[in-house]
């Protein structure tokens, strides 16, 4: 096991900045995945941890010694590339031993360790073949087998899985899951797709145009998302987002938009610029525009059902609030028609804002925090402080 720290690692390519300023501390044992979509830096990032590609600037420590200036075979690091990368002409057994057989590790022992790996994987019956004639899945294995028998300090995995089909995937991730519980190393794996992160990770490192979004573990990223680009990237279906605006009323604060009404907390704020965000999972639908279902506290839209998808264990009923389309998971015990104007209600421990400006999310910080509002994801409460909505700062370098 390691613990890798990256230390304002930058990479610019030209006047391109591909990594800016990205500080990381990698525990002995984790499974981090660095997360976001094509080109927000992941696989920049992951090579430069490899050795592969030098940072323009910062440093990175592997068990707290600098390997900034270090190439890539003295790292001690395996990596596993998302074309596996393996030699056709030699057989898997070969495959396995090469990086050992290199090292000058005598044979005897290379041996063992190629067999320890190729039953780690569940692999040692394919020892004799060539890779053409393996599966997708079987390759990928033995490209796992093959950083596994280096005995390494880390793993790191660029999309390993990417290459595989959907059932496929499924049960290679839970392998890769199991295996990082039984090996108890240090992973950093790079992915697009927000299901591998969320069903593998024990942390993870939301990227965004080459900086760190969001840090934290997969239950953060998706029950407290910091920004409206976080709130949006994690979740599927994705969290809905609405314009609004936010303002005082009658001793309270709420917020409008076009088929939107959100009774928030009691006090004042300044006007403002919001996102109303909701998950289509906290969302109930009451037909008719029945007013017993707007909360007292909370957002209730009124909508008009425009499509309603069946996916066997549930439905997604797609609605139009206004000029903004709005998704509802739901169960498959109601139905609903095309055109019914239906109300959608979520509690306010549901709701999530953030300003509009900024991206960030909003923090209600009141002087007395009202009993009622003491749990729920989204109430963000602090102790102390000036009575408000502020926008959640950035977290510290992890």
């Amino acid at each position: 096991m390691a613990r890798l720290v990256l230390d304002q690692i930058t990479r610019e390519f030209g006047d391109f900045t591909a990594t800016d300023r990205i500080s990381l501390d990698i525990e002995h044992g984790d499974f981090l995945v660095l997360l976001g979509p094509s080109g927000c830096g992941k696989t920049t990032l992951l090579r430069m941890i490899a050795g592969l590609l030098e940072p323009t600037s910062g440093s990175i420590r592997i068990d707290d010694e600098d390997v900034t200036a270090l190439p890539a075979r003295r790292r001690d690091l395996a990596m596993v590339f998302q074309s596996y990368a393996l030699y056709p002409h030699l057989s898997v057994a070969k495959n396995l031993a090469f990086p050992l057989k290199v090292r000058g590790v005598p044979k005897a022992e290379v041996a063992a360790r190629v067999r320890a790996a190729a039953e780690t994987v569940e692999i040692d019956h394919l020892l004799e073949r060539k890779p053409k004639e393996l599966s997708g899945g079987q390759r990928q294995r033995v490209a796992v087998a093959r950083a596994l028998v280096r005995e390494p300090k880390a793993f790191l995995m660029d999309e390993p899985l990417s290459n595989l089909d959907a059932k496929l995937r499924t049960a290679t991730r839970r392998e890769l899951a199991a295996l990082h519980r039984r090996l108890g190393a240090t992973f950093v794996y790079v992915t697009h797709d927000q299901v591998e992160a969320m069903t593998m990770a024990t942390k993870i490192v939301l990227l965004n145009g080459g900086r760190i979004e969001q840090y934290g573990t997969p239950e953060e990223l998706y029950d407290t998302p910091s920004s409206v680009f976080a709130a949006g990237f994690i979740g599927s279906p994705a969290m809905n987002l609405i314009d609004a605006t936010l303002t005082t009323t009658d001793g309270r604060i709420s917020a409008f938009a076009p088929g939107l009404e959100a009774v928030l907390w009691e006090g004042s704020a300044p006007d403002r610029d919001i996102v109303v965000g909701v998950r289509p999972e906290h969302l109930s639908v009451f037909a008719g525009g029945a007013p017993e279902a707007v909360p007292t506290a909370g957002v209730a839209l009124r909508a008009t059902v425009e499509l309603v998808e069946n996916l066997g264990r549930e439905q997604l009923v797609h609605c139009i609030v206004g000029e903004e389309r709005v998704t509802v998971s739901y169960g498959r015990e109601a139905s609903w028609a095309i055109g019914e104007q239906v109300v959608l209600a979520a509690p306010l421990a549901r709701v999530h804002l953030f300003d509009r400006g900024s991206g960030r999310r909003l923090v209600w910080e009141p002087d007395v925090v009202p009993a009622a509002l003491e749990a729920g994801p989204s109430s963000e409460l602090a102790a102390g402080g000036s009575a408000g909505l502020t926008p959640e700062s950035l977290p510290a370098a992890p």
